[in-house]
């Protein structure tokens, strides 16, 4: 291993930066044909193996639930005695900000509408496809997602505050092969983890970086053509990288109460100035019928009705876009829930953000189905038109609507900081052996190539294009979130089974989760 002004320039690091830089200027040179290769190869995955990504990430949801509720809730990620390092405020807003609060902004209105109007199997723009409208999009964005998310974490949690070992995508690996393989199937899993953070980064900030030249269009009358991108794409990465030089208990924890503040401000706003009791009744509505449905609809691929591509387009896009971001979400919010029992660590990770997103939708999805319904509508054909604009076009309803897209399109910004900043603090940590607190200068670095592969999404101004890049890199990494649930499993069971092992392992030397990284890091070639 080699440094530069604290920079760690190990193996990890080597490998998956020249990867990514190749795919980088690949992009730039030409964007069309990198894309068009990420549609081609995702496209072909999704649809030959969907069956497969259902049934694993509906595992997800299972074993969130077991564990929860079975023998190892109890169970602390630190010490026995250790106190949570961050109030629960903070904890939920962070996690929350950086799991998906720019796409809720950007798909609030717009799924729920989507569905309505075409859902699968049945006639669109009726009662019957308002509710089913909605218990497809609390599907994509309630439990599953919040499930793939909660294991991801879970598993590099434990091993980093409970067994004191490096915080890393290859930890619970090397439980699963010993020795040499270990080491090597360790640093593949890495590698592949680094990229799927950095392709879910580049896609998503893609699309959020769109739906904001939208918001400015809506308040402030802008432009929206390619050089309005490229200068939010400018001002977004001189804002993250300004916030990536602070810590976590700075920059990312303000930013994320500034975001959760905003959000509820707004979606009070939707509730309040809106139909309200038309939207607690669509609330109310949407719990019940998701929680009856959750069972059949996360096992539904319509292959008899011969919409397989339907599910391909939807739903094993989302729950794979949530993979594309397991590896970053995982060791981000690992890294904010030290010292919380898996019981309140599920419920907080799965159960608090999956209400607050049914009350989202319902706010959003509801008042916008109220607009087509019983108002005048015309929402449905912005929407269809520029998916972008919907959530501003949805806002030029409501009483101060100028105002309102301001604030969204302001929300969305600071959502994306967010996003970014947790990325390359993330990103850092994994190429410096798990370090708690990664090198700034590792941070810079991974933020200039996050921003030149945003560029090459940007440019093609296409949401397909967008999801296709953050989807990549989760379809090779599925294999690792397997072996990591199973050397977590591996080790979990021996909390009961042998904890005088456990306790004889509990500590690296004495020196805790940062001794434990400075002991991979002597080791690091």
């Amino acid at each position: 291993m080699s440094s530069f002004k604290g920079a760690s320039f190990n193996t990890v690091f080597i490998v998956a930066m020249t990867l990514c830089l190749a795919i980088g200027v690949w992009g730039v040179i030409s964007p069309s044909s990198m894309t068009g290769s990420a549609q081609a190869f995702t496209g072909y995955l999704l649809n030959g193996a969907g069956w497969m990504w259902l049934a694993m990430c509906s595992g997800f949801l299972l074993l969130g639930g077991y564990m929860a509720f079975g023998p190892y809730g109890h169970i602390r990620l630190g010490k026995d005695d250790e106190e949570p390092e961050f109030d629960t405020a903070s904890w939920i807003a962070m996690l929350f900000a950086g799991g998906m609060g720019s796409g809720l902004l950007v798909w609030g209105a717009a799924e729920p509408m989507y569905h309505f109007v075409s859902p699968p199997g049945m006639e669109g723009e009726t009662p019957a496809a308002a509710r089913e409208a909605l218990v497809i999009t609390n599907l994509h964005w309630g439990l599953h997602a919040w499930s793939i998310y909660g294991c991801c974490a879970l598993v590099i949690a434990y091993f980093t505050f409970r067994r004191n070992e490096p915080s890393m995508i290859s930890t619970p690996i090397k439980h699963v092969f010993k020795g040499p393989a270990g080491e090597t199937v360790g640093k593949a899993a890495d590698i592949l983890g680094v990229i799927s953070v950095v392709f879910g980064l580049a896609g998503s900030l893609a699309m959020g970086a769109l739906a904001v030249r939208s918001g400015m269009y809506y308040a402030f009358g802008t432009e929206q053509n390619n050089t309005m991108s490229m200068i939010i794409l400018v001002a977004l990465f001189v804002a993250y990288m300004l916030s990536a030089t602070t810590g976590v208990d700075k920059g990312i924890k303000i930013l994320s109460n500034i975001n959760m503040v905003l959000t509820v401000a707004i979606m009070l706003m939707v509730i309040f100035a809106g139909p309200t009791q038309f939207i607690m009744e669509t609330f109310v509505d949407s719990i019940g019928r998701y929680f009856s449905a959750i069972v059949t609809k996360s096992f539904t691929l319509y292959p008899f009705e011969g919409l397989t591509g339907w599910t391909s387009g939807w739903t094993l896009t989302y729950l794979i876009w949530w993979l594309a971001w397991g590896p970053f979400i995982g060791i981000f919010v690992a890294r904010i829930s030290r010292g919380r029992t898996i019981r309140e660590f599920i419920f907080g990770v799965v159960l608090v953000p999956t209400v607050f997103s049914m009350l989202w939708f319902a706010a959003f999805g509801g008042a916008g189905f109220y607009i087509e319904m019983y108002g005048g509508g015309g929402l449905k054909e912005i929407i269809f038109e520029d998916v972008f604009a919907a959530l501003f076009a949805f806002l030029g309803y409501f009483p101060g609507a100028t105002i309102l897209a301001g604030l969204a399109a302001a929300l969305l910004f600071i959502f994306l900081v967010t996003s970014a900043d947790s990325g390359t603090f993330v990103l850092s940590m994994m190429t410096t052996n798990g370090d708690l607190n990664p090198p700034v200068i590792q941070k810079m670095i991974w933020g200039i190539l996050i921003a030149v592969l945003t560029f090459s999404t940007l440019v093609t101004e296409s949401v397909t294009v967008a999801k296709a890049m953050a989807i990549t890199g989760a379809i090779p990494f599925a294999i690792i979130v397997l072996l990591q649930i199973v050397g977590f499993l591996r080790e979990i069971r021996k909390e009961i089974e042998e904890p005088e092992v456990i306790e004889a392992r509990g500590e690296i030397e004495g020196r805790g989760p940062a001794g434990a990284a400075e002991a991979a890091q002597d080791s690091a070639s």
